[in-house]
């Protein structure tokens, strides 16, 4: 039996890798503080949730958390577990903001939001799964911080990524236009 795949699996599979190989490349760089990264994958979610929609993006983050861990051998780790809620509860709050806001919300703000929150939600599984001790609250300042700074960065690399995507839709256009006459 063949399995019929279509132009958007293609796309997801595409936006994925890539997304996995940022994730992967940034596994391997020094971290100053335990759990300070700064996310650039996350910067394929943003783009796509602005370029093609919440589903697409929702199937990328998720895809990418999981093939990434198997890749760098994290699957069902703490790194793992950590890694899925941060997606869950970022990729729950880019939904509701992309319902309440619809396109009120750029892709600076998507993107902090999403950094946020987290790291929120993993601040809060370590504490409920791996670590119960209060002093694990007093790195959320920093790590919060951190998430905003990387958050606005990631934005603005989502901005630079989008207006680029922008361009080359344009010059497509105008070829395909110019070629047709």
């Amino acid at each position: 039996m063949l399995i019929q795949t279509t132009r958007e699996d293609h796309r997801i599979a595409w936006l994925t890798a890539l997304a996995v190989t940022i994730h992967i490349a940034e596994s391997a760089l020094p971290s100053p503080l335990p759990g300070i990264k700064p996310g650039l994958a996350n910067v394929v979610t943003v783009v796509v949730l602005i370029q093609f929609g919440f589903r697409i993006a929702m199937w990328v983050s998720l895809l990418r958390v999981m093939v990434g861990s198997l890749l760098i051998g994290t699957f069902l780790s703490p790194t793992f577990i950590l890694s899925l809620s941060g997606a869950i509860v970022s990729l729950l709050l880019l939904g509701l903001l992309t319902k309440l806001l619809g396109r009120g919300c750029g892709p600076i703000g998507l993107s902090v939001v999403a950094a946020l929150g987290h790291t929120w939600a993993q601040v809060w599984v370590a504490y409920g799964l791996f670590i119960q001790h209060d002093g694990l609250f007093r790195l959320l300042p920093i790590l919060m911080t951190a998430a905003l700074v990387f958050g606005i960065v990631n934005g603005v690399i989502a901005v630079a990524v989008i207006k680029k995507l922008e361009t080359v839709q344009v010059t497509r256009n105008d070829t395909t236009r110019s070629s047709k006459r």
